[in-house]
């Protein structure tokens, strides 16, 4: 505006006093006086009129950017107290909404861990009550003199003491799995000499229940980069569930096959089919097929959950698949 009201001062009157000259106008310095105001009043109100535009539009552009951030600087104080329901309202496919989307994924997977906590809590408490009511029954009824100690009682009290040890050991092996992403060291492993080690372990399980093995490496899938120690503990996990699924002269089947830069682990065996919406839920914690079955004999549900945290750790994904006959639980791990 400064400098279009200066250009009119010293240039355009100058322009004016020409026209008037050309069509023979009598130059009076009233007459140049209402021009220039003229002008400067229409200058005046152009400008105006072009600073309060640009103002509402930038106030309604600022608002439409600061609204996303406004919600999430009030989700932050919910989800501080607790409060997980809230979710920011995405209102473009910009940097912003993209942030709103990832400030959603965030809090949805914050729920979903303390939802697994709460669950966690619940299951732990349900697991350890049985043993333990079970070991306060049999004192009491000692104690109260309705039942002699003696040998059958003394084996009783220690079946469930080994089964709360169980439960803190699967426990403890949780909590390392759980934070295996900090502790990895990998190496390249030839899966030549790892895999019959691991099998060799669980040749006395399989041959009580004259259970056939067999074990295949593709060509090209050899080796693979990962933490010796927790790849074991996968693997012994994975076999001991094949073991306690198989029924009696069953087969259980390695396989190791090469996926582009990516090793992918097989471990399949023979019995009942796993129903579809189950397959999906097999790795969460404490989570059994079979809500009938023993604890002896399924344990307490955490070992499909500690391979799912190892081989995430990884970098790797796990899944399972199920047809008639046989159920496959694999697994993949970067090749390098």
């Amino acid at each position: 505006m400064a400098v279009v009201w200066l250009s009119i001062d010293y240039f355009a009157i100058e322009h004016f006093s020409t026209l008037l000259d050309k069509y023979h106008v009598p130059q009076k310095q009233e007459v140049l006086g209402m021009f220039l105001e003229s002008v400067h009043r229409y200058l005046v109100w152009a400008g105006l009129v072009g600073l309060a535009v640009p103002l509402c539009i930038g106030f309604f552009l600022v608002s439409l950017v600061l609204r996303p951030l406004h919600q999430m600087l009030g989700m932050t104080v919910k989800i501080a107290k607790g409060d997980f329901t809230s979710r920011v309202q995405i209102l473009s496919e910009d940097e912003i909404g993209e942030l709103g989307k990832t400030f959603n994924a965030m809090t949805d997977n914050l729920e979903r861990i303390e939802q697994l906590r709460k669950k966690m809590v619940v299951d732990v408490a349900h697991e350890l009550r049985a043993p333990l009511t079970n070991i306060r029954g049999y004192l009491e009824a000692m104690s109260d003199g309705v039942v002699e100690p003696g040998s059958k009682i003394v084996e009783l009290l220690h079946e469930e003491t080994l089964r709360l040890g169980n439960l803190s050991e699967d426990l403890m092996r949780l909590s390392v799995a759980d934070s295996a992403r900090l502790t990895l060291e990998r190496e390249i492993i030839d899966l030549h000499e790892f895999l019959p080690h691991s099998l060799k372990l669980f040749e006395a399980q399989f041959s009580e229940k004259e259970i056939a093995t067999e074990m295949r490496i593709a060509n090209g899938a050899e080796l693979v980069s990962a933490d010796a120690e927790k790849l074991a503990q996968v693997l012994q996990n994975l076999l001991h569930n094949a073991w306690q699924y198989t029924s009696p002269r069953g087969k259980v089947r390695i396989a190791v096959e090469r996926i582009d830069r990516a090793v992918k682990f097989i471990i399949a065996n023979t019995g009942e089919p796993i129903a579809h919406e189950n397959l999906s839920l097999i790795f969460e914690r404490f989570y059994r097929i079979d809500k009938s079955r023993s604890r002896e004999r399924s344990g307490a549900g955490i070992g499909l959950a500690i391979v799912k945290d190892l081989v995430e750790a990884h970098g790797g994904r796990v899944g399972a698949e199920s047809s008639i006959g046989e159920n496959r639980i694999w697994f993949v791990l970067p090749a390098d």
